[in-house]
This record gives structure tokens, C-alpha cells and sequence, in this order.
């Protein structure tokens, strides 16, 4: 069947789980949360803690572009791969079968595309990902190299991605990303390490395995990712932090309530502690205030010295880690502009403050041309000027690397100046050491002041640390009792005072925590659901004639629980069982499949492409009919790209007609590969047609219908494929597309759409093949329109009709767009 010929869904008809439409996928998280929020029977305090906890005012970061595809794949020196091989697709929505025997070169392909995006390789179990054993190309193990060229949607061409090595390493590799009026950047800075890592497009065997054989907590996780909660569980994570900290001072203030009565029963016989005591000790009703007014009523017997032993017991040097990371720092940026010092560079830069200093002065004496360095007259003017300020941006480029040094060094004394404070009291004893300490603000040579903030540091804090030690243990040996008690009643008045007074925010916390929580589960339960829909869809139809159903695919415990896993439910003939326990190895694989499929092409997906590696292995002849018909579903939203050495997958496309385009890999000596394109729709509907002309003997009705008919197939897949790459470079939607298509009833439609990108525009298609592609190219598109009607068209030439057809869909193939 061809892609003209795929049934279309009616409007009463049940959605089918294998096509996740656009339209079908859940709204934006945050939209239905707002929406929510606003219905929500809840306190406007509440409210307002919810909405800025989920960022109602923050600006939300966005993917940096559209959907992508694949556009093509060059590689060379690559495990099985030596000289380049380039595979070419068409970066749009539909099948790609790569097959060639084994050792040909496919897997080495598939791996290429997950290398370059990622840097690893499907991993075995106990095996770093990071590290690629056998990689290197044994013939060809010079510059390895993997270049993708991507389309994404909204650009008017492709971007490159580009990985290469520095050694036989496989972790030594580094890779860039090039987009089209973005410039060149680290292909980290692309944006898609989270999107790799929820909807991973890439699926080897090894993953299919991984995907059942991996730990509980681990197939928990790959499913939870896809979900798409980060909002509410950062959200979550926001007021639980804060209800915690809340929480954990109302504990404090209660836990040490005991020890505190205890402290002030011990001092019964003073006064101030009997009524401190009543205002801690009588329920429901602490008097603060009392307490307040002790504190501050505190006498000033031997004030003084007590006042400078408190400021001493408490007194803090600088923090010794921060001042020497300082200081290395001042240090490597000075040997830095040591190791300038005569270079190139350093001179550009001497040069260029002369003819900057030279510059500003003619700028201030405008009449004067005499030099004031060699008093030669007549020397300064326009064309002087206009020179010497061109010289001085040329050497202030050249001087880059030393300007980047003395910005290094001036940065680096900053950054050491800044660490100098000098707190409001100094203990006496600490006068001298935090004068040194203090006065290093004023060097500005930055090896000297490396040198003496060192030094200084060192023994400001061995200073600091002895003050500090001798102070405690004189305020120990003085009779406090009562002012180290009133110290310690004012510490835990104040966060007592702190507790009442956010007793209604803890409440409004717990409440707004609640309600997230409750909608994380409800929202949680119906995308799982969802989930599960797509997964038992794509399991049906991968089961075929199996016994087993899968009843329910669901999320046992929560993100931080200890215990936590993917739970599979089957049924035998009607007997509950679990799915893991009673299916053979094809069924699986195919469970894997149903597990995998759903993950990788959810709406939220940057990636509009989907890689699998060797899918067919284990599975039986009617699996293979059931993922043929899975992968063609898929192939209406997503680009399928399968290699595969089993020729069961493209001959289960060819015996129920379904469209696909097929990659012949070969491996010739020296790990030469070739890859060539040896079938697609258009290629299949003009082979048909071949077939016709080169048979005598048909009936007139043959040439007259079916001949036309189907050159009429392959010029509208090739305006099929012009329209989805048209439509994606302008940046258009591809649910309207996939919508527009599904809803062109005739050959000039698609073509309009192909054309113009409005379906409405058929009326000018006429015009505009003449424009562009000639007179005979109408006639012919009339002829193939002909043999639907009944008199039929007219073909004296069967073989030179296909050929102009097929010539024709080429260049149809590579649509103009207009930026």
C-alpha cells in the first residue's frame, strides 16, 4: 500500500494507541496545573504559595528549536566503518529500513548516530557506557569521525553535528553543533542532555534486554522520566523545603523547652528566673514580651570586660580554605602574564596603550601635528589618526590573550581584596593581627599581595582561634550563671518568637504541599494511563497469535522511595500471572518493544526521529507482520530508522503493502561500506509501473489506468515528501500538517499543499508547475490524472512515460522554500 492509499480515520472512530496525534497528548503541565490552581477550593495565601512555587513569575526556559530529523549520516574510521559512508534520508516522518548481512556495517551505522549525539554506546551490564572497546576502525583508525546533519524544524537548512577523537581513546571525544545562524557551539550547549536522557531515541538490542533485565528501581525510573511531572515535583520540592524548615525550628524550640525549665529551677532563688520561668512554663499562653524584657534588662555589672569577652569568645578570622583558593588563583593569573612577558602578545599589547595614549592626545590637541614624544612637526593628522587607530585595534586583537591575562589578574586581586573585611569590633588582643590583615587591601603587586594576604590569614586565624579559646574559658570560670542562662533564654525566645509567628504560613505550607501532592497523583495516574494505552495497543499488535494479554502496566512507590518498580501484569488464557514470568523470549522482545516505543516518541520529544537496532531477533514470522505494522503507525508522526540483517521486516512492508524506504549496505574490502538507496514509495510505485511497461500482452485498460495510476502514486509521494520538508523548514505545525494531508482528497490538493503549503491553492498549481518544472511536465501530471477518468490517457510510449514521470518526481523531491 502505498502512502495515498493509507485509510483514513473517521471522526466516530476510536483513537488507535500506536498513533500518538499531537492532538491526543496531554495540554502543557503547567497550563492544566494554573487551571487547577484557579478552580482549586483553597486560601488566597495558599494559593499565592502554590503559584510562586511553581514559577507563575519566572521566565521558562524553551528547547532552542523545533522538532529534529535526521538528514543524514557520514562516518569513517568507526568499528566496522574505514573510509566515509554516508547514508542520506529524507528528514521527515516515515520508514527507513538499513539491511545488509551481518558484518556489512549496520550496526556500526546505528551506533554512529547514538555516539555522536551522546558520546557512549548501548553499554552491557557491568560495562562502562563511556567506554567503547573495540571502536576504532582497524583499517582506516586515522581521524575518526562522525558527522550528522540534522533538520530542525523553523530552518531554512541543516545544522551539522559533529564528533571526532583525540586519541584511540573513546571517552577523548568532543563534538560540535553547528545551526544555521547560531554559529558553532559545544553540542552540550544544544540543550538536549534531559531530552536524551527521558525520551531516548535510541534503541539497540542491548537496550531491549536492559529494558526487562535492569533493576526494578531503574525500569521505574525510565518510564517516570516520560511523564513529564518536573514542574509539580520541583514545585514539591520548593514548599516541602520550607514547611521542613519551619517545622524543624517549632521542633527545636519544643525540644529544648525542658532543659531550658530545668536550667531556670536550678536558679529559684532569683528572682528573674522565677518569672522567666512563668513565662515559658504556663500553658497555651507564652509571654515573649516578659521574657524580651529580661533579656534587655540585663545589668551592666562589670559590663565592660564581659561585653569584650562575648565579642571574643564569638570572634572569627577569615575563612582560611577561601583566602588560599584566593590566593593560587592571584598566583596562576600572575605567572600567567609572567610567562607573556616579551611574547608576541604582551608587546601588541605595550604597543597598543602607547598608540591608544598617542590617540588621546591628538584627540585633546587637534591642532597640533608636532609628535610629543620626538617633537617631529607636521607628523599628527587625519590620515596619522585614521592609521594609528586602525594599527591600535589590530594589535589590541593581537594582544587578546595578553589583555586576558592582566583581566585574570586584576579579576584575581578583586577577588582577594573582597575576602579582606574588617568587622565593626576588634578585641585588642586581635588589633595587630587584623591590621596586617587589613592593610593588604592597600597592595595592589600581586605577588607581593599573595604573599602577605597569606601570611597574614594564617595568623589572624591562629590568633583568632587562641583569643577565642582563653575568652571561653574566663567566661566559664566567671559567676554567670544567671547572664550565660538569660543568653542562652534569649537564643530560644527568639526562634520561639519565630515559631508563632509562622504558625500560619506552616499551615498554609502543609496545605499547598497536600494539594500538589494529591494532583501529582491524580495527573500521574492518567498520563500513566495514557502510557499504558499506547503500550498495550503496540503490544496487541505485536503479540499476533500469543495467549499472553497484557492486563497492566503500572508505577509502584514514589521518585525517592527506597523501593520502587515498574510492575507488568499478564494474563494465560484468562489466569492472571506476571507478564515477566510466563512469556518466551519473543514475546519478551516484543514486550521491550511495547515498553520502549511510547517512551521515545511522546509529544515532548525534541526528537523527531527514532533509531532501532536488530528488533527482530527472537521474534516469530506473524511478530515480524505485527512491528511492521507498529513501525508503520509510528512512521506517520516520527522518522523510523531500523537496521536490521533479517529479511523478514522488509518482506513483512512488501506482503502487506506498506510503504518504506529501504538501504542496501554492503562491505567491501579494506571495511569499505556502501550504502544505497534500493527502495522507497516513489521507487515503488514507478518499479510497478516498469513492471507494466515491460509486459506485452496486457490489456488496452492496463496502459490506459493502471499504468498512469500508478506514476500518479509516485509523483503525489514525491509532493508528499516536498510538503512535510517544506512545511518543516517554515517552522509549521506537524499536527496541521499531518491534519492538511489527511484531508486533501485530490492530487492537486496534495500538490497545492507541496507548492504553496494551502491545500486551497489548487487552482494555481497549474501555473506554478509550468513555472518551474516546464510544459511537459504538465502534460504529464494530465496524463497520470487521465487514467482515472473512464476514457483513460493515452501513453504510445509506456517505458519513456515512466522514465519522464520518474525524472520528474526528482525534482518534485527537493521542494524550493522560501526563507
Amino acid at each position: 500500500m502505498t502512502v495515498t492509499e493509507q485509510p483514513q480515520l473517521n471522526a466516530d472512530e476510536p483513537t488507535d494507541p500506536v498513533r500518538p496525534h499531537p492532538a491526543d497528548q496531554p495540554p502543557p503541565l503547567a497550563d492544566l496545573v494554573g487551571t487547577r490552581l484557579v478552580e482549586a477550593v483553597l486560601p488566597e495565601s495558599v494559593k499565592a504559595l502554590l503559584k510562586e512555587a511553581l514559577g507563575e513569575n519566572e521566565t521558562r526556559g524553551t528547547h532552542p528549536g523545533g522538532r529534529i530529523y535526521l538528514a543524514s549520516l557520514a562516518v569513517n574510521g568507526f568499528r566496522g566503518i574505514g573510509p566515509r559512508a554516508r547514508l542520506s534520508l529524507s528528514p521527515r516522518p516515515g520508514v527507513n529500513l538499513v539491511v545488509g548481512r551481518n558484518g556489512s556495517g549496520k550496526s556500526s551505522l546505528a551506533d554512529a548516530i547514538e555516539v555522536g549525539f551522546t558520546g557512549t554506546r548501548a553499554h552491557r551490564p557491568g560495562q562502562d557506557a563511556t567506554r567503547g572497546g573495540h571502536w576504532c576502525n582497524l583499517h582506516n583508525a586515522d581521524s575518526p569521525k562522525v558527522e550528522l546533519k540534522l533538520a530542525i524544524e523553523g530552518d531554512t537548512g541543516n545544522s551539522t553535528l559533529t564528533r571526532t577523537w583525540a586519541s584511540q581513546e573513546f571517552g577523548s571525544s568532543e563534538a560540535t553543533f553547528k545551526r544555521p545562524g547560531h554559529g558553532t557551539v559545544p553540542v552540550a550547549e544544544a540543550g538536549w542532555d534531559t531530552a536524551l536522557a527521558d525520551h531516548r531515541p535510541f534503541l539497540s538490542y542491548t537496550d531491549l534486554d536492559l529494558m526487562l533485565t535492569g533493576k526494578p528501581s531503574e525500569r521505574y525510573d525510565a518510564i517516570a522520566t516520560i511523564l513529564g511531572m518536573e514542574l509539580l515535583s520541583t514545585a514539591t520540592n520548593r514548599l516541602s523545603a520550607r514547611e521542613k524548615a519551619l517545622a524543624n525550628t517549632a521542633k527545636e524550640v519544643k525540644d529544648a523547652l525542658p532543659a531550658l525549665k530545668e536550667a531556670l529551677y536550678t536558679l529559684g532563688d532569683d528572682d528573674r528566673a522565677v518569672q522567666a520561668l512563668l513565662a515559658v512554663d504556663t500553658p497555651g499562653a507564652l509571654d515573649l514580651d516578659t521574657i524580651a524584657a529580661l533579656v534587655a534588662g540585663l545589668p551592666p555589672a562589670d559590663d565592660s570586660r564581659l561585653a569584650e569577652l562575648r565579642i571574643e569568645a564569638g570572634v572569627q578570622g577569615p575563612d582560611l580554605a577561601e583566602v588560599e583558593e584566593a590566593v593560587r588563583r592571584l598566583r596562576n593569573a600572575a605567572a600567567d602574564v609572567e610567562d607573556l612577558h616579551g611574547t608576541d602578545a604582551e608587546n601588541a599589547r605595550l604597543r597598543a596603550d602607547l598608540l591608544e595614549k598617542a590617540l588621546d592626545h591628538a584627540h585633546r590637541h587637534p591642532d597640533d601635528d608636532v609628535c610629543p614624544t620626538c617633537g617631529t612637526e607636521r607628523v599628527l593628522g587625519r590620515e596619522w589618526y585614521e592609521r594609528a587607530s586602525h594599527q591600535a585595534a589590530e594589535l589590541r586583537h593581537e594582544a587578546k590573550s595578553a589583555e586576558d591575562a592582566h583581566n585574570a589578574v586584576r579579576t584575581a586581586k578583586r577577588n582577594l581584596h573582597n575576602l579582606i573585611e574588617n568587622p565593626q569590633l576588634i578585641s585588642a588582643a586581635l588589633a595587630g593581627p587584623w591590621k596586617e590583615w587589613t592593610d593588604c587591601r592597600q597592595i595592589t603587586e600581586p605577588t607581593e599581595l599573595a604573599r602577605r594576604a597569606e601570611e597574614a590569614a594564617k595568623v589572624l586565624v591562629d590568633a583568632c582561634d587562641t583569643v577565642r579559646r582563653h575568652a571561653a574559658q574566663e567566661l566559664e570560670e566567671r559567676d554567670e550563671r544567671w547572664r550565660s542562662l538569660v543568653t542562652r533564654l534569649a537564643a530560644w525566645a527568639d526562634k520561639a518568637r519565630d515559631t508563632e509567628r509562622d504558625k500560619p504560613l506552616l499551615a498554609n505550607l502543609r496545605k499547598a504541599v497536600k494539594w500538589l501532592k494529591d494532583l501529582s497523583t491524580e495527573l500521574r495516574e492518567q498520563r500513566m494511563e495514557r502510557f499504558t494505552d499506547a503500550t498495550q495497543g503496540i503490544w496487541e499488535r505485536l503479540r499476533q497469535e500469543s495467549n499472553v494479554d497484557l492486563t497492566a502496566v503500572s508505577l509502584k512507590g514514589g521518585e525517592k522511595a527506597n523501593v520502587r518498580k515498574l510492575v507488568m501484569s499478564a494474563s494465560v488464557d484468562g489466569q492472571d500471572a506476571p507478564a515477566l514470568d510466563v512469556m518466551s523470549q519473543g514475546e519478551l522482545h516484543s514486550l521491550a518493544l511495547s515498553l520502549f516505543l511510547p517512551r521515545a516518541t511522546t509529544a515532548d520529544s525534541p526528537f523527531g526521529f527514532l533509531v532501532i537496532d536488530d528488533p527482530v531477533q527472537s521474534m516469530d514470522p506473524t511478530k515480524v507482520h505485527g512491528l511492521a505494522q507498529v513501525l508503520h503507525e509510528l512512521g506517520r508522526h516520527r522518522q523510523i530508522v531500523v537496521f536490521t540483517h533479517d529479511p523478514r521486516l522488509q518482506k513483512a512492508f512488501t506482503d502487506q503493502e506498506l510503504p518504506v524506504t529501504v538501504f542496501q549496505v554492503t562491505r567491501g574490502e579494506g571495511s569499505r561500506v556502501k550504502i544505497d538507496c534500493v527502495d522507497d514509495p516513489v521507487k515503488q510505485a514507478i518499479g510497478d509501473a516498469r513492471a507494466i511497461a515491460a509486459t506485452r500482452g496486457l490489456p488496452p485498460e492496463t496502459y490506459r489506468h493502471v499504468l498512469p495510476g500508478l506514476c500518479r502514486i509516485a509523483l503525489e509521494n514525491a509532493f508528499l515528501e516536498a510538503a512535510w520538508i517544506r512545511h518543516h523548514r517554515t517552522g509549521g505545525s506537524e499536527h496541521d500538517l499531518q491534519t492538511a494531508i489527511d484531508s486533501a482528497e485530490r492530487f492537486l490538493e496534495v500538490a497545492a499543499f507541496a507548492l504553496f503549503g494551502d491545500v486551497q491553492r489548487g487552482g494555481d498549481v497549474t501555473g506554478e508547475v509550468l513555472r518551474r518544472y516546464g510544459n511537459a511536465a504538465w502534460s504529464l501530471i494530465k496524463q497520470c490524472q487521465n487514467g482515472s477518468h473512464a476514457s483513460g490517457a493515452s501513453i504510445p510510449d509506456p517505458h519513456g512515460f515512466v522514465s519522464d514521470v520518474e525524472n520528474l518526481a526528482q525534482k518534485i523531491r527537493k521542494p524550493e522554500v522560501t526563507a
